[in-house]
């Protein structure tokens, strides 16, 4: 039979990609809600969220890291139509996340302040991100497991809970914003500590409903989730072998990310407000890109799974077109009213104009990261997780030293500090490019 009969068509992609996109709109909305009302509040806070948020980032891209790994097994084994495996999977996963979750929250409780200390250079911004993270370390926990749920739905392709979870989370995220940040319904005002407690008890309200929610679907029983397994050390260690390369890759990737924003505190604290709306804006674009490249990297594992390889690259060609698609039309509404997207994040009048440069810079990066993101997640869908390792440690090598040079030796404008973004994106497009060409991850066994 020929590949187009084992190829995915661009419904079926469409129909996976969809509720995909709309939870990570829906998650977008929580970072960008913070964002809004923070922006409304002051440029300290404002500054001072950016970093706490990114560095609570580095934190749970650990767990998440791990999830996308047992998420890459899960699509495997959907392929290969190893119910009861999944089942197995989630369960030993979930365990884990916990776990690690709590021993994270234990040690950033005693060592975050002293950390950020080093890096900050302002004493203002140190005490309102120490106030954000106070409260915000504890949903670590509830970020976990909602990550695990997430790899069982996305490696099943039924990822249409996803929409609905997403709506739990933004929701009640911005009610809880609204009545913690400035004071409503008999509340107090509590600032950023309250946009922290916020974002808290939103994804600890998910959970609830992950678990409601699955516990009455039908399908429960079919994979097993209905009767939790005790723990396997044997069978974690299997899970690890895939995940342990997605843990430390994504940890590095973020915390990259991070001596970005710290690089920007440096240059004061309107750039690292600018950055932090940039960051923001960005997720408008990103979440699409993600959206199809997640897709594409379980469908990956699913061909493979169903003994199709020679349908992956065919596939990934499906996934680039839809994606930049509609990418196009996100870029053209960018150039077309800057000012009007920038004034959603803030309505200080001097920060808006400031940031309008780097928010265009940050817009052409997309040509390159929509591409670079397909392809990246087209060969972690592979199963060689250590390879993604390898190639993202390089595009990172690369990222990172143009930063040193653009932004801590020449300290240039933040515009100009913001195309570190196409030069990540470029390194990534070149190296995922010529090894998904090079069919050396054809025969890989997870």
């Amino acid at each position: 039979m020929s590949t187009a009969a084992f190829n995915y068509s661009y419904k079926h992609i469409w129909q996976v990609s969809f509720p995909v996109l709309i939870g990570l709109v829906m998650e977008q909305l929580v970072g960008m809600s913070d964002t809004i009302f923070l922006g409304r509040v002051g440029e300290i806070e404002l500054g001072a969220a950016a970093i706490a948020g990114v560095y609570y980032t580095v934190l749970f891209t650990l767990g998440f890291g791990f999830s996308i790994g047992a998420g890459i097994i899960i699509g495997r084994r959907n392929g290969e139509k190893d119910f009861k495996g999944i089942g197995d999977i989630f369960w030993q996963g979930t365990y884990f996340s916990i776990a690690i979750s709590l021993i994270i929250i234990a040690l950033s409780l005693l060592l975050s302040s002293w950390i950020l200390s080093l890096v900050i250079s302002s004493p203002h911004i140190l005490a309102a991100a120490m106030d954000y993270l106070k409260w915000r370390i504890f949903s670590l926990v509830f970020a976990y497991v909602i990550a695990m749920f997430r790899a069982f739905y996305m490696g099943t392709t039924k990822t249409r809970v996803l929409t609905y979870s997403s709506l739990v989370l933004v929701l009640s995220n911005i009610g809880f914003n609204w009545v913690l940040i400035f004071g409503h319904l008999g509340m107090p005002a509590m600032g950023i500590s309250g946009a922290a407690i916020g974002s808290t008890m939103a994804e600890a309200l998910t959970v609830i409903f992950y678990i409601i929610y699955t516990s009455c679907n039908r399908e429960s029983r079919i994979y097993g989730l209905n009767k939790p397994p005790r723990f396997d050390w044997a069978k974690l260690r299997a899970i690890l072998k895939v995940s342990i390369w997605t843990m430390v890759q994504n940890f590095f990737s973020v915390f990259t990310w991070l001596i970005f924003f710290v690089f920007a505190e440096h240059l004061g604290e309107e750039a690292i407000a600018i950055s932090n709306i940039v960051r923001n804006v960005s997720g408008i674009g990103w979440m699409i890109v993600t959206a199809f490249a997640v897709t594409g990297s379980t469908l990956v594992s699913n061909l493979i799974g169903e003994g199709h390889s020679e349908a992956v690259i065919p596939l990934l060609k499906r996934v680039l077109k839809l994606n930049y698609a509609i990418l196009l039309v996100v870029i053209a509404v960018f150039f077309l009213f800057p000012h009007a997207v920038v004034r959603i994040f803030t309505n200080i009048p001097g920060l808006v104009e400031a940031s309008v440069p780097s928010m265009l810079v940050m817009t052409l990066s997309y040509l390159l990261s929509t591409g670079a993101m397909t392809l990246f997640q087209g060969v972690a869908g592979t199963g060689n997780t250590r390879k993604v390792f390898v190639l993202e440690m390089v595009s990172l090598g690369i990222y990172l030293g143009y930063c040193i040079l653009v932004m801590d030796v020449l300290k240039a404008d933040i515009a100009v500090c913001w195309t570190a973004d196409s030069v990540y994106a470029l390194a990534t497009l070149l190296l995922c490019g010529s090894y998904l060409r090079s069919r050396r991850w054809v025969g890989k066994k997870i």
